[in-house]
């Protein structure tokens, strides 16, 4: 896997071949593609067959059916139909209308949750086959609420092997889109005019990037060609989608490759532009390397992942080089720090807003950092006693490992922890002194 930066590759016109595209339907049958219904989850085929026996057109469609014919545990359902939000509101009596921008309708099924949606139509063109309405200027569509029938919902979906419908009632797969085969064949086609595609809704080359690697597959040369061109359409995008696909790559269990993938593609500048450090060989690449690779690793094992702890690390090393600045101008430490914490996110939440619930935890993280220095008297026993004091902890340990601080730190906690009380009393009389230890500081490699 190539993690140059690859724009330069392409130019602003990139020579993409657009398919004439026809959706020509095509029915696989369980022979071939070997989805039993007894492998779907019972809520969707229990609202697949409500929404038959009422004479609607319903089948399980998109994710689920792709990572089932991939031979993965689909983490959620979601269902088309012809049946309006308005109808299908009606059938379920425990079930919700949500969205503006797309309208559907959340049906609860014991706790789960199934994702209904109505079939979509085809925008409206002016004479230079431009979408008239409901778009911006940059061709991102504000709102995609025109409903049609089954092979036009195909045609609006984003990438062929997310185009296929699963009807639990004779376990055939619809294929309009030869999706089936690019399956098979491991592919990402996306479709129709990738570069429509794409001003339509930018998130979607977050999303390819997202899939190529968490399916292990590739994009074909006209889904790819265009991306690092049209990266920068990224900051039209609401900030929330924009955070909400970055977590999902963050949490895939592949985020390390996912980031050096985003550098790639050029995708990061308008998002993380601290990903730069991934490629540099320093103490903060190394520190970046290693958060992802232990996201990775916890995330493969079901254990929690912090979203805080992870853009805390992402951007600490853009904190550490403003806090270290400032002290070289003659603030004074913790003053400084608050101040380059500030800076800091003042300049990501122009590019990516991070909810302000996982801003208090990042702080929360940084102002401790200086406090593991500080090893006489109660200020351990203070520190300790923090609520935030396991993940500010493991923060410093992973600031050792990569060799932006002394090795010595981690180790002295690490002993002081395991040790009994008198144990801990007797290190804290046997160390360095407190205006000794305001010298060991952090130093950007």
């Amino acid at each position: 896997m190539a993690h140059k930066p690859l724009c330069h590759v392409f130019t602003d016109d990139p020579n993409i071949s657009i398919p004439n595209l026809i959706a020509t339907l095509s029915v696989i049958p369980l022979e071939q593609h070997g989805i039993t219904r007894n492998r779907i989850s019972p809520c969707a085929c229990k609202i697949i067959s409500n929404l038959q026996q009422a004479g609607y057109l319903a089948f399980v469609v998109g994710g689920a059916v792709r990572d089932l014919l991939l031979g993965l545990e689909p983490k959620d359902y979601d269902v088309a139909t012809n049946a309006t939000p308005e109808e299908v509101r009606i059938l379920f009596r425990r079930s919700r209308i949500i969205g503006r921008r797309f309208r559907l309708v959340h049906v609860m099924c014991g706790k789960e949750t199934v994702e209904v949606s109505t079939f979509r139509g085809n925008l409206p063109v002016d004479k230079k086959n431009t979408i008239k309405e409901d778009a911006d200027e940059h061709g991102r569509l504000l709102s995609d609420n025109i409903f049609g029938s089954q092979e036009e919902d195909a045609m609006r979906r984003d990438f062929t092997v997310n185009a296929l419908f699963y009807n639990p009632a004779s376990e055939e797969i619809l294929d309009y889109l030869n999706g089936f085969n690019d399956i098979k064949a491991r592919q990402l086609r996306i479709i129709g005019d990738p570069l429509q595609r794409y001003r339509e809704d930018p998130v979607r080359m977050l999303r390819a990037v997202r899939f190529v690697v968490t399916l292990d597959i590739k994009m074909d040369a006209d889904t790819v060609a265009p991306i690092c061109n049209l990266a920068p359409l990224l900051q039209n995008v609401p900030s929330s989608r924009l955070f909400d696909e970055i977590l999902k790559l963050l949490l895939s269990g592949h985020a390390l490759t996912c980031m050096l993938d985003l550098y790639a593609h050029g995708l990061h500048h308008d998002l993380l532009p601290t990903l730069d450090l991934l490629m540099q060989q320093t103490s903060g690449g190394h520190f970046i390397t290693l958060v992802l690779k232990n996201t990775d690793d916890r995330v493969k094992q079901n254990k929690s992942v912090s979203p805080g702890f992870l853009f805390a690390a992402l951007l600490w090393h853009e904190v550490l080089k403003i806090w270290n600045s400032r002290q070289t101008m003659g603030e004074k430490s913790i003053p400084a720090l608050h101040k380059a914490m500030s800076d800091v996110l003042i300049a990501q939440n122009k590019k990516l807003t991070i909810p302000r619930r996982y801003n208090a935890i990042m702080q929360e993280i940084w102002v401790m950092q200086p406090r593991f220095l500080l090893r006489k008297g109660r200020r351990p026993f203070r520190l300790i006693e923090h609520p935030r004091f396991r993940a500010a902890y493991d923060f410093m340990l992973l600031r050792c490992e990569s060799g932006e601080i002394d090795k010595s730190l981690s180790q002295w906690w690490e002993t002081f922890l395991n040790a009994n009380f008198k144990e801990q009393e007797a290190m804290l009389l046997e160390d360095i002194g407190t205006k000794k230890q305001r010298k060991i500081v952090s130093t950007v490699k």
